[in-house]
């Protein structure tokens, strides 16, 4: 089975580049952050067509998350238990959807920017990330063998070589100790990078900001991950970043990453 994470900036924008990627990509099943799109806004049709079916949650023009699948959706799950809201009063945003396709336990998760260090969009995403960990340490201690993968677009760069630039990023959110610790809170509680291992070194990155034209200088972020649990890594055989699905006119920001698991 294969299986990909996007953040597509905008479904309804990028429809066509996504449909036109799953027929070349023969994926399975495909985890969406940033579809920036109401219930009745995604374009279901579209991916009916091709024999997916689809579960998504989107509230507003900001954030988004679905999972398109042609292997099953079942019980879907929107939000996780202790995920925290965002405002005042605080309410859940359109970050987190689960699905078990295929018999693997599907996350597609949009983690908070956090914004700059000093604002408390940074403080809600630790917040996020920690009931996150906690989460899925809970979903561990009850069944050591489930077969469970977090996909997403992360906003975190967890290790140097993860970004163009470490004097770059000095300052900045997407790679201080605290983010960083957060993201390695949720591998403690067990979950595994499966993509590192067949993507490695520096300069291997899935997101590249529009401006000054960071994708064709290759200045790029590593920052959406599929981390799975002890029993789907042991399944992984292989893994890779479409980096060409950046390419082009109207191209998202982000590049899909896409594994493949043994049956």
């Amino acid at each position: 089975m294969r299986i990909a994470t996007w953040n597509v900036n905008s479904i309804r924008s990028r429809v066509d580049r996504v449909t036109d990627w799953l027929v070349r990509s023969d994926v399975d099943v495909l985890a969406l952050q940033e579809t920036k799109a109401r219930e009745d806004q995604f374009p279901h049709d579209r991916f009916r067509e091709l024999g997916y079916e689809v579960a998504h949650h989107g509230l507003s023009q900001w954030n988004g998350v679905a999972i398109v699948s042609r292997v099953g959706i079942e019980d879907v799950r929107v939000g996780f238990d202790g995920m925290p809201g965002w405002g005042d009063p605080a309410a859940a945003e359109a970050r987190a959807i689960g699905a078990l396709c295929g018999g693997v336990r599907i996350w597609s998760l949009y983690i908070p920017n956090g914004r700059t260090l000093e604002d408390p969009h940074l403080l809600y995403k630790l917040d996020w990330l920690a009931a996150l960990a906690d989460a899925g340490r809970s979903w561990l201690a009850d069944d050591p063998s489930a077969p469970i993968a977090l996909l997403g677009d992360w906003n975190i760069a967890p290790f140097d070589e993860d970004v163009w630039s470490v004097p770059f990023y000095e300052g900045r959110t997407h790679t201080s100790p605290r983010e960083r610790a957060a993201f390695q809170a949720v591998v403690d509680a067990g979950f595994a990078d499966v993509v590192r291992p067949h993507c490695p070194g520096p300069g291997v990155y899935t997101y590249w900001d529009y401006v000054q034209l960071r994708f064709q200088k290759g200045r790029g972020m590593r920052i959406d991950f599929a981390l799975c649990s002890p029993a789907l890594a042991r399944r992984v055989t292989g893994a890779a970043i479409d980096r060409e699905a950046r390419k082009g006119k109207g191209a998202s920001d982000h590049a899909p990453v896409v594994f493949e698991i043994e049956d």
